[in-house]
């Protein structure tokens, strides 16, 4: 048996904010945009490369802003950086954590370097580099 995550859903109080947040900030595709009725309408967006997708929705069950630790992993912590940074996001600096645990300036080794940044709404990304 296979078990694959394949949808993470993140709610958003403006849909189309967050699909031009995901999709023109971050890079995101644009799988499909449902509407179902006037109150329903789902958005699914993958990241480039990725087997998951997200689908950002109104009326869900958690409030807007309440997902946090959604993990992308690249392969150049840099150059993801420079990208989110280019496209306009809000994106920390390259950051590591120490041994007591607490984040620190710069890389780290081996699968110790990270980026964070919000969507409109607060939702919590990190993008962490994988070792080569």
């Amino acid at each position: 048996m296979e078990w694959k995550l394949e949808v993470v859903p993140v709610p958003v109080t403006d849909v189309d904010k967050a699909k031009a947040f995901y999709a023109e900030r971050c890079g995101f595709v644009v799988d499909h945009d449902t509407r179902v009725n006037d109150e329903v309408r789902f958005v699914q967006l993958t990241p480039p490369g990725s087997a998951c997708s997200v689908v950002i929705q109104t009326g869900h069950a958690s409030p807007p802003g309440s997902v946090q630790g959604l993990q992308l992993v690249v392969p150049d912590i840099d150059a993801a950086r420079a990208e989110l940074a280019g496209r306009g996001v809000d994106v920390s600096t390259v950051q590591h954590f120490d041994r007591e645990g607490g984040r620190a300036e710069g890389r780290g080794g081996p699968w110790n370097a990270f980026v964070f940044f919000g969507d409109p709404d607060g939702n919590g990304w990190v993008v962490q580099e994988r070792p080569a």
